[in-house]
């Protein structure tokens, strides 16, 4: 194989090899470092040894400086191409980018067969009524590409097509592994697919297998250790099968759960409420479904009241939790017209719903003819309020402890703040702030430059240039519920 066959040959993202670099190599000489691929670090002449430079920096919003001071040339094109495992990169539309070399020798066929050609048009199925090899590679590809997550797949029977025989079809088996490559927005941008043969072990293991009526192997007996793993392959396909019979167990729950969530919510705001905009996404994993709620109610001519709330448990139950919470908060506010009463309310009530323990909620009053937003929050993220100017305050000043959670005989806080007509009001839940491994904050920050930067816009498209910016990888889906009321004054 030429070096101008190598995946380096192609703009494809992530690899790229220098044409020269083999023929570098061979020479004795060392090609001077891509770049793209060159991954280097000052030397201080006046360090005699190689040293490890950290600032200490303890600020949690500044990242860490590592000063290596050694010279650290990294050609990733080479270590893809010495990687002793196969390796094929696909782009997320399951087009082939790059092959390394040990991929190109497993399969029998040439980079020029592989590289720009959709997978299942180079390993097709094998005709057989039987074959199941491309159907569950498909299907560990598209949930690699749903999730963002490594899929590990159990030993597979995946026939392949002998080279220049033409539907004429090998039996093999492989051990496989597709790894997620993720953008700097938790996007799928490219997906590992690295195969190991166990072709040789598994017939091995079939040769070692008594025939129907006999009490001995046919052929050699496998080692002790070659048929403790055969074994174990064969062990990991059934479980495989298992785990597919869960995640469709899993999905339909995460279907049900999702459709009582949305049947427990009230509508899209009503056509009278142009000026409101509601958005509700479930979460992509079974797991995180089914904790949030929001609502908006006409109090009288002038007065809208507005909640968002968050049950701390997941699924059905958590569904079932939010029901009933919604609805007491729904008649409290009703009760009361005052924030801090309804939250107290539901607070005391909560002590009798099992599940509801630790609930966030915020309940927002907005009086059209005062020009003023009265708000209390029972540990749940403040509300903002973007000014007609683009200037963006966090509604903080009234902030209690989650439902259920300390004393509720004691009277919760609430506060007021003035408006001019045209600011708009942003409630949410966490969901569309936190993001795993970060500081809740930094969601906070990206949410109010969103709203500084979106504030002009309606309603309706506010609240989807939010989510754009907010929620990552829309492939996705986001990690946790997420909830968003957009409310124009």
């Amino acid at each position: 194989m030429s070096d101008s066959d190598a995946p380096g040959g192609r703009d494809s993202p992530g690899i790229r090899t220098d044409p020269d670099a083999d023929a570098d190599a061979e020479a004795g000489t060392e090609a001077g470092p891509d770049p793209k691929f060159a991954h280097t670090r000052s030397i201080s002449p006046s360090s005699p040894s190689p040293s490890l430079e950290a600032d200490t920096n303890t600020d949690t919003d500044t990242e860490i400086d590592v000063d290596i001071n050694v010279d650290i040339d990294i050609d990733f094109a080479k270590v893809f191409q010495a990687l002793p495992s196969p390796v094929m990169l696909l782009a997320p539309d399951l087009t082939i980018i790059a092959a390394n070399r040990a991929y190109v020798q497993v399969s029998g066929r040439g980079l020029e067969e592989l590289v720009g050609r959709f997978i299942f048009d180079v390993f097709p199925d094998s005709p057989s009524e039987e074959a199941t090899g491309a159907r569950t590679l498909r299907t560990s590809l598209e949930r690699l590409l749903a999730t963002g997550e490594r899929d590990t797949m159990a030993l597979q029977k995946y026939d392949v097509e002998v080279p220049d025989r033409p539907g004429v079809f090998e039996e093999r088996y492989w051990s496989t592994v597709n790894i997620p490559v993720l953008d700097a927005d938790g996007r799928v941008s490219l997906i590992a697919h690295r195969v190991e043969e166990v072709t040789a072990l598994v017939r091995a293991r079939q040769a070692a297998t008594p025939a129907p009526g006999t009490q001995h192997a046919t052929l050699t007996t496998l080692s002790r250790e070659d048929a403790m793993t055969a074994d174990l392959l064969t062990r990991s396909q059934e479980l495989q099968e298992l785990n597919e019979d869960l995640r469709k167990a899993h999905a339909r729950t995460h279907e049900v759960a999702v459709t009582l969530q949305r049947a427990m919510l009230p509508g899209t705001a009503l056509p009278r409420h142009d000026f409101a905009a509601v958005r509700y996404q479930p979460a992509a994993s079974f797991l995180n479904v089914c904790g949030d709620w929001y609502d908006l109610i006409d109090l009288d001519e002038d007065r809208l009241a507005a909640a968002v709330g968050d049950v701390v448990g997941h699924g059905l139950e958590a569904a079932g939790v939010m029901g009933q919470l919604r609805s007491a908060l729904s008649a409290a506010i009703r009760a009361t017209g005052r924030p801090a009463d309804a939250l107290t309310t539901l607070a005391q009530h909560a002590h009798t719903v099992e599940g509801a323990l630790a609930t966030t909620a915020v309940q927002a009053v907005i009086d059209r003819a005062a020009h003023t937003v009265t708000y209390s929050c029972a540990g749940h993220p403040p509300p903002l309020l973007a000014h007609p100017d683009g200037t963006v305050e966090l509604l903080n000043a009234a902030t209690d402890p989650p439902l259920a959670a300390s004393d509720d005989t004691v009277p919760r806080t609430q506060a007021t703040v003035s408006y001019t007509p045209g600011a708009t009001l942003v409630l949410y839940t966490d969901g569309l702030i936190e993001r795993r491994g970060e500081d809740i904050d930094r969601g906070l920050h990206r949410l109010t430059h969103s709203l500084e930067h979106h504030h002009t816009l309606p309603p309706e498209p506010l609240a989807d240039a939010i989510l754009a910016d907010l929620v990552p990888a829309p492939r996705r889906g986001p990690d946790d519920d997420t909830a968003l009321v957009v409310i124009r004054l």
